[in-house]
């Protein structure tokens, strides 16, 4: 029997203009062994309906080929099922891809596809919606922001966004956080959590997770003066940021985040904003539960 194979296509990821031919597809995957279908997406979220139209059709491995974004739509439909997510990394950040291991290069990335070994990695949810790489609230969340709105997804444009929303942010909210039956209040700079060692573009605030513990990675910073917010910009992207004594690292299975004036908290997952419907998020990891290919 034909393993059936489907791959989803962001064409605008990353640089754009990202092409995947059906004759390089069947050099990896021939017509004896595989039954292929290649479908692209044309809108934001088009990969979930495309995904789950895929499952309907009996796909027994799934592949995203796109950048975290188009990563998360299509392994939301795959989480707690027997279907396999491959990736093919086309995207600007590309964290979750770089932290499996699953290189840049499409032929290489089709390779690992092709060998079918598969890994079960944990996946976190926030208010139910699924993450895989991570989520946070405030000051990334702000930068994902600006981001959104730049013309060019590459790194340079990453650091301008960090750079202006450091100029640029306020933040007053005061939170109550429970973790590990702990609850403190505090008014955070940034609150990241994250179930992969990257964020892409081979940055990390979480150099020790992992995606196969069952935990969360927290980092915790809280206000700061002006001075010590510049400082733990520098040394986030010499990955020093620990130094800073005010920043903390947490593990966690399960984490709450309430704001206590009843304002919507701006948040990111995976790289997108996200807007929770009401003051209070919920921050669970859920353990082995999604397939891989992997190296």
């Amino acid at each position: 029997m034909r393993t059936n194979i489907h791959f989803i296509v962001n064409p605008i990821a990353g640089k754009g203009k990202n092409e995947l031919s059906e004759a390089l597809l069947e050099t990896y995957f021939p017509k004896t062994e595989f039954s292929v279908s290649i479908k692209k997406t044309k809108f934001v979220q088009h990969a979930s309906a495309l995904t789950k139209t895929s499952i309907e059709e009996g796909a027994q491995i799934i592949v995203a080929c796109g950048g975290d974004g188009t990563i998360n739509e299509v392994a939301s439909c795959l989480v707690n099922t027997a279907v396999i997510l491959g990736i093919l990394p086309m995207g600007s950040g590309n964290g979750l891809a770089s932290n499996l291991k699953i290189p840049k290069n499409v032929k290489k990335a089709l390779a690992i596809i092709k060998t079918q070994k598969v890994i079960a990695i944990d996946t976190g949810t926030i208010n139910d919606k699924p993450f895989f790489s991570n989520t946070g609230v405030g000051f990334d969340a702000h930068v994902i922001a600006d981001f959104e709105e730049s013309t060019t997804r590459q790194l340079f444009s990453y650091v301008k966004s960090t750079l202006r929303t450091l100029k640029n942010y306020h933040y007053k909210n005061l939170v109550e956080l429970k973790y590990n039956e702990t609850t403190e209040l505090i008014s955070p700079f940034l609150l990241f959590i994250s179930n992969s060692n990257e964020m892409g573009y081979k940055m990390s605030l979480t150099p020790r997770a992992s995606l196969q513990d069952g935990l969360l990675d927290v980092v915790v910073v809280p206000k700061l003066s002006n001075f010590k917010l510049f400082l733990f910009a520098i040394l986030f992207f010499f990955k020093k940021h620990h130094w800073l004594k005010e920043v903390r690292f947490k593990q966690v299975t399960a984490l709450e985040i309430k704001s206590l004036d009843g304002s919507i908290l701006k948040a990111q997952k995976d790289g997108e904003l996200f807007f929770p419907k009401n003051p209070e998020i919920e921050i669970l990891i859920h353990p082995k539960n999604l397939n891989v290919c992997v190296l």
